[in-house]
């Protein structure tokens, strides 16, 4: 594809319908956008003609997104792409962690084939970025972490990638410290954990240690936290004084954060106002069941909240599509937000807080300056494209067409 060229012919969000006060559908227009090294350069009306001679390629007046964020996916291993397998029964994370131990050497052979596959189907989906969390633990040593690496490589170019070195098997509890830090040196991007009151059996020096890495490797911090109760509490309370301590505003993040779902509203707010005050993120799955989380009151007080897959189809769970875009339309669901407004603000959580329009109904993206990074559906808003889960016919990452096509 040429490194300067004309979109043609795409709709984009102009404003919100509003019948009083209350938003009842969402204005669009025809553009043409020109596309340069990358970056969305200008944008025209689409009623005007266009009068220079760059190449063209016609968007057949398809809805024009922001690409999708994964932001939590284990690559690594995985039965995605090989034959059929549903979870074994396990009475704890512990008996998993056994169970892992004898089955990743035997997925290590297919791992990096695996992982490719994975991101070919997240990006058919929307996705150009991937936040990856990657195992690093004595039974697998770096090798689950070069295999990630080369998968990723592979994709260069065609999607942007973090990788968070996760001691699965416990930080302390399986003496992976040393290795981890051999990881940060190696290429990864972020410091993981994994509950650090049940598996580490140590709040304080897990976390001390996950911070001294991060710190000494001018690293953020990605830790998986699934402990409720008072574990779940000193964990995060414990966890927001040392991110002041050491200066990691804006650079951790708390995935799954299962505290939230049983804590009283009122703690359930002052926590996350805490967090908010340090710039924490939330990375979450939309949990359903017992574990429903108050992703709503996250966002109101100010925590980052992005939405992932977690697993995909793995020893761990059998669900998992990658699909980010079903991801915001199960969210919408959930919480209620089946009106034009907030179906349309929904998208804001997979696609790291960027909309079309925000709240006031104001045009804030695509501008000139943007990176060209957009997807290409069939739907006349984005409110119908996150209840409908609307198909997604093109995806482009920095200007380039990395999947679907166009003429």
């Amino acid at each position: 594809m040429q490194q300067t060229y004309w979109l043609t012919n795409v709709r984009l969000e102009q404003g919100y319908i509003r019948e009083g006060a209350e938003v009842t559908g969402t204005q669009t227009g025809l553009a043409h956008l020109r596309i340069e090294n990358g970056v969305i350069a200008a944008i025209m009306d689409g009623n005007e003609p266009l009068t220079d001679n760059l190449p063209s390629l016609d968007g057949k007046r398809l809805l024009l997104l922001p690409s999708f964020q994964e932001a939590h996916i284990h690559l690594d291993k995985t039965y995605y792409d090989g034959p059929w397998r549903a979870v074994r029964r396990s009475s704890s994370v512990f008996d998993r962690i056994e169970e892992e131990k004898v089955l990743l050497p035997k997925l290590l052979p297919e791992a990096k084939r695996q992982a490719e596959s994975i991101l070919a189907s997240i990006q058919t989906y929307g996705s150009t970025h991937v936040r990856a969390h990657c195992n690093i633990e004595p039974v697998s040593g770096l090798k689950r972490l070069e295999a990630t690496k080369q998968a990723l490589e592979s994709y260069t170019g065609k999607i942007s990638s973090e990788i968070v070195a996760f001691p699965q098997h416990g930080l302390l509890r399986s003496n992976s410290v040393e290795l981890m830090g051999q990881a940060m040196t190696e290429g990864a991007t972020h410091v993981g954990g994994l509950d650090p009151y049940t598996v580490d059996e140590n709040v304080e020096k897990s976390l001390h240690t996950m911070m001294e890495l991060a710190v000494k490797h001018q690293a953020g911090i990605d830790m998986h936290l699934h402990d409720g109760g008072e574990a779940g509490k000193q964990t995060l309370l414990e966890l927001v004084r040392l991110t002041e301590e050491a200066g990691l505003q804006g650079q951790v993040t708390v995935s799954h954060a299962f505290w939230f779902a049983g804590a009283e509203q009122q703690e359930a707010e002052e926590m996350a106002s805490r967090m908010a005050s340090l710039g924490m993120s939330v990375a979450s799955t939309v949990p359903i069941g017992k574990t429903v989380m108050p992703l709503p009151m996250l966002q109101r007080v100010g925590v980052n909240v992005k939405l992932a897959t977690d697993s995909l189809t793995d020893h761990w769970s059998p669900f998992g599509s990658g699909d980010m875009l079903e991801k915001a339309g199960r969210f919408a669901e959930l919480y209620g937000y089946s009106d034009e407004l907030s179906l349309s603000q929904s998208l804001a959580y997979v696609t790291g807080g960027v909309t079309p329009l925000n709240a006031a109904g104001e045009k804030v993206w695509p501008k000139a300056g943007d990176e060209a990074n957009f997807v290409l559906v069939q739907a006349s808003c984005v409110a119908e494209a996150v209840a409908r889960r609307a198909d997604r016919k093109v995806v482009c990452y920095q200007g380039q067409v990395v999947s679907g096509t166009l003429a």
